[in-house]
């Protein structure tokens, strides 16, 4: 279930309310929401029912006084007590959030307090709210400035004071009520006595540093839980030595004269403990630690000796190193399925989900139809395999290229094993892992083929890595081939990285994808685009000089193109040059812009003959914008976009064959016929390629991607599926056609000929580039047997649009992604079922659907019995926002709480705040390598009044944009 706020405030607390199936959320708005549960056609779905907005208090002009820092939601959860900056208490009616004429103010508690503790000084906020475990009429009040005061709700008395010296962080109670602890900036926790003959406490029973004498951090929480076996266990977060492990993001577990420091990799957000809360036993008896931090979710077993990490069965992160790119496949065979899941079994063996704590619900999802794929490669030089057929992704498999080639690792690995035996006794927990041993090991492109298990894998450094499906243990070296791409071209000197060294000797290899041979580029610049036809034995792989083209079977390069133009320096400098380069972006665009006012204004003559020449493309719509040709030695011209194989007629049209093609940064397209042997004579003849075609177009547009088409206008099948009757045979009697994708139009080309058929231009007439495109397969909903073609493209404005093929007529267009997420296009990746997955943040996918007929949306029951039925939803009809791949619209306002006396009264002395919170996702940084260009970003570069609009419509927009269906 997923849940909407109509503003696009960060939530900052959620509490349950026990047994209710509702939900409180407090966002940086100061305003509160009520979430409940509610059963729609036997499905369970997440609706917003009451908000609240705390005024500020009568003659308090400061409106950070009403701001929330703390809430405590009572176990009866009937009563909501809220804690402020100005610390007052305010008392809230549940479930309808109604204000309670039982505010307590720091002055009434200040009357309580003796002459020499009040120094004139305020007590500061409240930093904590505890329900006394055995009493649930009183409450422990903390104050910043350690006092903590146990007030009784009924009436209204101050029935402790405790009186402490260092700044208060936390407060918790022991289990009896007799006690509680207290954390504090200083490093330290303190116990203290709750007695009625003593009502004010100055000194606590025990006071403790953990990680003392030398100052430490604060304590930011802590836990107290009382176990059968005696000594109780105490959990807390932060309190490490502030010189030596300062930055460190840790929680300590303390249990007699056991202890162990969790490191985690990111920040703490917060921690509970599953334990025993049945009033009639003595003690607590943790089973389970749950601890969210800022990149994922942990949970630590406490009931085994050790405390050891259980797997989490979902929820895995996506980016334990940040992601670069991203491959989908559709449809997986039953075989490849089976034999990842045995490699990544065997690389996890231990990993048991029936200790994981967190249940509840029922899955109402029907069990796919076919399996699905995604793979992510990272910066670290890793590749993962998801399952993602349903909707969420499960970590099936993890393969690591950096094995493969000489790196500080191993050095690395020593001094952090060296480091675990020192004091405290550090324990590296999670997945997430931000650092990087080497940038260069970082993956590029993917390419698969899911009948023959083999998969290529392209690095930052030039690297192209083919790998095979093993399903054992294998201690081999790997064949190495360097291939030049300048073919020794004068006047070019790489200045950017170096290659990476292959390590010499055998490499022990587990089972799963194994490498055999490493293709190596020079100049090591980063692979802009491969592909492999396993049924041939080739991959082709591209960068910013050239393209290859390699034998894997032979270990034989078989051929390298330079498409470097003369004025091409920019890609010589490898990606550390990416300043200059953005500055040649712009003094071109300001060129191009100066040269279109001065065309246009000689334009003004329509009869010239020149004009005719130059409109000539422009007259199949008088709504089209012109677009300006660009320059030939435009920098990056040679970058090699896209690369594809395909079985069709080059040379004549009565003889098909296996060919090549490659499109670049300047519009250039090459197309190779191949002599490739049967299978029989692989190893005794060599593949030969010749050059066939060679097409430029006119405005030098960037080439996105290429497809070819058989006589019915159908894409070619992938290797394999026609020789193994997984596919029709394609038609070879008609004439083939060829479909171009550049940034700005597509157009169809007959084949061999080569003569244009069909185009549309996407710039001319929406304004748009693409920037991502694929060709999917749409089924019927009414009938499963028919089905259609359609190009689908992603633009850099975010929407999609989907055309029919070969035709190119527009069928609909979806906003799918906001415009200035840059990095969510870049990383948008298309199936060949219709749908699409898109990085919405570095650590989360949105997955969209463009068929009516292949939908993966969340649909699940959670059963609630619930108590108190709220009145004014138990009779509403309001329509229930849809639900769309897992992606809420904006729900409509929901009805106001009125409330009569003491609120109307403080709201008319002082309205509640606003604070501007624009949405998260645009202030996080993304690092997609792989798929980010100047291309990309140039389209943002413009004006600083631009730029202002776009944060002000970001900030203003209400949530996400929603999820797409085409109905």
């Amino acid at each position: 279930m997923t849940g909407l706020h109509k503003d696009t405030a960060a939530v900052t607390q959620i509490h349950f309310l026990y047994g209710q199936g509702r939900i409180l959320s407090l966002l940086d708005d100061n305003t509160i929401h009520l979430w409940e549960i509610v059963q729609r056609e036997n499905r369970s779905h997440l609706v917003e029912v009451h908000s609240f907005s705390l005024p500020g208090r009568p003659g308090i002009e400061s409106t950070s006084a009403t701001r929330v820092t703390v809430m405590l939601l009572k176990l009866s959860c009937d009563l909501l007590a809220l804690g402020t900056e100005g610390g007052g208490v305010h008392f809230l009616e549940l479930p309808t959030l109604t204000l309670l004429n039982k505010s307590l103010f720091q002055d009434e508690i200040m009357q309580s307090v003796p002459e020499e503790y009040k120094c004139g000084k305020s007590l500061g906020p409240v930093e904590s709210l505890q329900e006394h475990p055995q009493d649930s009429d009183k409450i422990l009040i903390g104050y910043s400035r350690c006092l903590v005061v146990l007030w009784d709700l009924n009436s209204r008395h101050v029935d402790n004071l405790f009186l402490g010296k260092q700044q208060l962080e936390s407060l918790v109670w022991e289990r009896s009520g007799n006690s509680f602890v207290s954390s504090h900036s200083d490093g330290g926790y303190m116990v203290w006595a709750v007695s009625s003959s003593n009502p004010c406490t100055h000194d606590p029973i025990s006071s403790t540093v953990p990680y003392g004498p030398f100052p430490c951090k604060a304590v930011n929480k802590i836990l107290w839980r009382t176990t059968e076996s005696g000594a109780p266990l105490v959990l807390f977060s932060g309190g490490m030595p502030r010189a030596s492990y300062g930055d460190r993001h840790c929680l300590t577990i303390l249990q007699d004269s056991s202890r162990v420091t969790l490191d985690f990799t990111s920040r703490v957000i917060d921690f509970f403990t599953i334990h025993c809360t049945d009033k009639d036993k003595e003690f607590d008896d943790p089973s389970a630690l749950v601890v969210l931090l800022e990149e994922e979710l942990v949970v630590i077993d406490l009931q085994m000796a050790g405390w050891p990490t259980v797997p989490a069965p979902y929820l895995a992160p996506l980016h334990s190193s940040a992601i670069t790119c991203s491959c989908h496949i559709s449809n997986v065979p039953p075989k490849l399925w089976e034999r990842v899941i045995s490699a990544g079994q065997q690389q996890c063996p231990l990993q048991n989900y029936e200790n994981w704590p967190i249940c509840g619900g029922k899955n109402l999802t029907l069990d796919p139809k076919q399996k699905e794929l995604l793979l992510t490669g990272h910066e670290d030089g890793t590749v993962r395999f998801w399952d993602a057929s349903g909707v969420s992704l499960k970590p099936l498999y993890k393969l690591s290229t950096a094995n493969i080639f000489q790196t500080d690792c191993d050095h690395n690995d020593s001094l952090t094993q060296a480091g675990e035996e020192e004091w405290p006794p550090f324990r590296k927990v999670g997945c997430f892992d931000p650092y990087s041993d080497d940038p260069r090991l970082a993956i590029q492109k993917i390419s698969v083929c899911k009948y023959s298990g083999k998969l290529v894998v392209a690095g930052t450094a030039g690297q192209v890595i083919v790998l095979v499906l093993s399903d054992e243990k294998s201690d081999h070296m790997i064949d190495v081939a360097t291939v030049d791409l300048l073919q020794d071209r004068e006047g070019f000197t790489w200045k950017g990285h170096d290659r990476l060294p292959p390590r010499s000797g055998s490499v022990v290899f587990a089972p799963g994808f194994q490498p055999v041979v490493l293709v190596q580029c020079m100049p090591p610049a980063a692979v802009t685009a491969v592909t492999l036809h396993a049924e041939w034995n080739l991959i082709a792989f591209g960068t910013s000089h050239g393209f290859g083209l390699f034998d894997y079977h032979r270990r034989s390069p078989v051929l390298a193109r330079c498409t470097l133009h003369p004025n091409d320096s920019l890609a010589m400098e490898g990606p550390l040059s990416r300043v200059k380069s953005l500055k040649k972006s712009l003094r071109q665009s300001f060129r191009r812009i100066r040269k279109s006012r001065v065309s246009g204004k000689k334009r003004a003559v329509v009869n010239s003959p020149t004009s005719k020449v130059q409109e000539h493309d422009a007259e199949v719509a008088p709504v089209q914008r012109r677009i300006e040709p660009r320059s030939a030695d435009d920098s990056l011209s040679g970058v090699v976009r896209c690369l594809c194989f395909a079985d069709t007629f080059l040379r004549d049209g009565t003889h098909h064959g296996p060919t090549m093609w490659a499109g670049t940064n300047s519009g250039s397209v090459y197309a190779y016929a191949l002599d490739v042997p049967s299978q029989e004579k692989f190893s005794e003849q060599s593949v030969e390629a010749l050059l066939g075609k060679e097409i430029q177009l006119m405005h030098r547009a960037p080439v996105v991607s290429i497809a070819v088409l058989d006589g019915r206008g159908n894409p070619l099948p992938e290797p394999y599926e026609v020789s193994r009757d997984l596919a029709k045979a394609p038609d070879m009697q008609g004439s083939h056609s060829v479909l171009i994708v550049s940034e700005e139009q597509f157009k169809v080309f007959t084949l061999p000929k080569v003569s244009a058929k069909t185009k549309f231009k996407l710039t001319a007439h929406e304004g748009c580039r693409v920037r991502k495109v694929a060709l999917s397969n749409f089924t019927s909903v009414s009938s499963e047997d028919y089905s259609e073609n359609a190009l689908v493209c992603l633009t850099n404005l975010g929407d999609i649009h989907v055309f029919s093929v070969p035709a190119l007529r527009p069928q609909t267009r979806y906003d799918c992604i906001r415009k200035e997420d840059i990095s969510g296009i870049a990383s948008c990746v298309f199936t060949k079922t219709g749908q699409g997955l898109y990085l919405i943040s570095p650590s989360e996918y949105e997955r969209f659907s463009l068929s009516a007929r292949v939908i993966t949306e969340p649909l699940c029951r959670v059963d609630v019995e619930r108590p108190h039925d709220l009145s004014v939803h138990s009779g509403s009809s309001t329509p229930l926002p849809p639900q769309a791949n897992g992606t809420h619209k904006t729900q409509a306002e929901s009805k106001s709480v009125e409330t009569e006396g003491l609120l109307d009264e403080m709201r008319s002395a002082l309205s509640s705040p606003v604070l501007d919170s624009p949405n998260s996702s645009a202030d996080v940084t993304l690092d997609t390598t792989g798929e980010l260009t100047v291309e990309d970003v140039k389209d943002f570069l413009t004006t600083v009044d631009e730029a202002e609009n776009n944060y002000r419509n970001m900030t203003e927009e209400d949530g996400r944009p929603p999820g797409i269906l085409i109905n």
